[in-house]
């Protein structure tokens, strides 16, 4: 388990249930130095001031906002220091809500809250909220202060542990006024189709049949140029061509569907952007052999020349 970000109590009406707040994402992208091309050196970034062009301390950097206007509002370290919240080691507990009211596009990080230490007491307040929660099918929603920003949060069970996860607040989200709605309302016929193209795809939710393709396809990149190999960059593709007859390609894109095809490809297709649930399927129907055993390159590689 990874350091706590943060401990406290997990508080609603008169009771305290100890916890410790763990992240629940982990950062499985590939990070790269930056370095000078000519002799592969490191990069360092520093601060500098535009009037004197010299280097900069963090102890004598200020800051300011900029106003509509383009002018400048200087504010000090003890300025922000007094609008900070009031720094608490609680989240209170306002309300319980059905999951299902709350719209996904509040939520922002994830983490997990544990029992912070092993007493008898703790572990059974905590067990206690865990049981309570899962069998009424309600979220809660509380806030409480990390580092110097308070959150909006909601906390629900998750495999027998409770789940945090901060929220924006409403102002933070945009509305959809802005954004175009389409124009002209589709015939019925188009509905009708496109509605069976959804039925066709919907499945029952598995995120392990989703994978990073990108981090996966760079991970091979690295392993590559470890061996020396060189890597050539394949040609950019075009912009996606307008759709002529939109019934014949949703016409078509449905028949794809209900032969088991990848409806996005032509032919063999992208088969790096496709999952490895999904590779797995196409050779059962190529009918390739040693497909079980094979890793999601193998499974590309093995169906690309298939192709051919």
């Amino acid at each position: 388990m990874p350091r706590a970000l943060w401990s406290g109590s997990l508080s609603f009406g008169l009771v305290n249930v100890p916890v410790q707040l763990f992240s629940a994402a982990r950062d499985l992208d590939f990070h790269f130095h930056q370095l000078h091309a000519k002799d592969r050196a490191r990069i360092e970034q520093r601060r500098f001031c535009t009037e004197e062009d010299l280097e900069v301390g963090w102890e004598e950097v200020a800051r300011s906002f900029e106003l509509d206007s383009g002018k400048e509002v200087v504010v000090t370290d003890d300025e922000l220091a007094s609008v900070e919240p009031r720094k608490t080691r609680t989240i209170d507990i306002e309300a319980f809500v059905d999951l299902a009211e709350v719209d996904p596009i509040y939520f922002d990080r994830p983490y997990f809250l544990m029992p912070a230490g092993d007493s008898e007491g703790t572990l059974r307040a905590y067990r206690l909220l865990v049981d309570v929660m899962e069998r009424e099918e309600r979220v809660a929603l509380g806030r409480f202060v990390m580092r110097t920003k308070e959150y909006l949060a909601t906390v629900r069970v998750r495999d027998g542990a409770l789940a945090l996860t901060t929220m924006l607040f409403h102002d933070e989200v945009r509305p959809t006024r802005p954004v175009p709605g389409g124009g002209k309302k589709p015939s019925k016929a188009q509905v009708d189709q496109a509605a069976a193209i959804i039925e066709a795809l919907s499945v029952d939710w598995d995120p392990a049949r989703y994978e990073d393709c990108y981090r996966e396809r760079l991970s091979r990149v690295i392993e590559r140029k470890r061996r020396g190999a060189t890597i050539e960059a394949p040609p950019a593709e075009g912009e996606p061509k307008p759709v002529p007859d939109l019934m014949e390609a949703l016409r078509r894109t449905l028949e794809r569907v209900r032969a088991g095809e990848d409806p996005r490809a032509d032919g063999n297709g992208d088969l790096e952007r496709l999952s490895k649930a999904e590779l797995e399927q196409r050779a059962k129907r190529e009918k390739i052999s040693g497909r079980a055993k094979m890793s999601k390159k193998e499974l590309v590689d093995a169906l690309s020349e298939n192709g051919d």
